[in-house]
């Protein structure tokens, strides 16, 4: 009888041991930006985190120091060098950055009302700047940190491709930040840097609660996702942990679906029952 032979194999670390990130966008411990940052730190990333004023300094300084983090900038995407003066800061501090995630979208919340037809000039130039160009602005100004290639993620929503109500002006932003995945997967490919989008289903977060009748999309999505369920802050983070790490290193240019299957869909079956609140 042959007796078995020790595996000497090296057990493989955390997935993001020794990976370095960058996450914009939490506003509290409901946002999507935190559900994807405890997914990264639980699987060993280091972090920093930035907010965008005083007021949200006091929500996320305390979330970066559960993770183990002490980086923390301000960062207000709508003011001229906002970003640059940011990852000057960062710069200080790190030497490499491996993956940025991008969770920051703004609109006039009295404008996600009604028609789109009636968006005024300013909050459409408003919206564009600050849910769009920020991560074209973001992009350029990491890459001269990000060394040795790395991941760019944003986050965007079913409403870039179809009507959903009271989205109105955002779903025009996120159509523009989507094509913009695509273009700056081009631009950076070159850097072996990926771009890539998710787009995550409703979920009861700070952003979510602006949109009008809410809970209504809330519902409408349970009901209908062939999942038969919105999905949770750490499915969207598994998606998020998956393109920051080196298991996406083929991916670039693409939006991902975290929505329960819901995209899929178009009439709803007339015997599906209502989903409970």
């Amino acid at each position: 009888m042959v007796e078995a032979m020790d595996d000497k194999r090296p057990t493989p670390g955390p997935l993001m041991a020794g990976k370095r990130g960058l996450i914009l966008g939490v506003a509290n411990d409901k946002s999507i930006a935190w559900g994807v940052a405890k997914q990264l730190a639980g699987h060993g990333a280091e972090l920093a985190f930035t907010y965008q004023n005083d007021a949200f300094a006091k929500r996320v300084v305390p979330l970066a120091e559960s993770v183990g983090s002490d980086l923390t900038f301000p960062c207000d995407v709508s003011e001229e060098d906002g970003i640059a003066g940011m990852v000057e800061q960062l710069g200080n501090r790190w030497d490499r950055v491996d993956f940025v995630l991008h969770a920051v979208a703004y609109s006039d919340k009295n404008e996600l009302k009604g028609r789109y037809l009636d968006t005024s000039r300013d909050n459409f130039q408003h919206s564009l700047s600050i849910s769009c160009y920020s991560f074209t602005e973001l992009a350029r100004h990491c890459r001269p940190l990000m060394t040795q290639g790395g991941s760019l993620v944003t986050l965007t929503y079913l409403g870039a491709n179809r009507v959903t109500p009271n989205y109105n002006v955002m779903g025009v932003a996120k159509a523009a930040l989507e094509a913009s995945v695509r273009y700056l997967a081009v631009d950076l490919g070159g850097d072996s840097i990926r771009v890539n989008a998710i787009s995550a289903g409703p979920m009861k977060t700070l952003a979510g609660s602006a949109i009008a009748d809410a809970r209504h999309t809330y519902r409408y999505t349970a009901n209908n996702a062939p999942l038969r369920r919105n999905v949770s802050l750490d499915e969207v983070g598994n998606t998020a942990l998956y393109l920051a790490s080196d298991l996406s290193a083929g991916v670039t240019g693409e939006v991902m679906y975290v929505d329960a299957g819901f995209n899929v869909t178009a009439i709803p079956h007339p015997n599906r029952e209502q989903a409970p609140e």
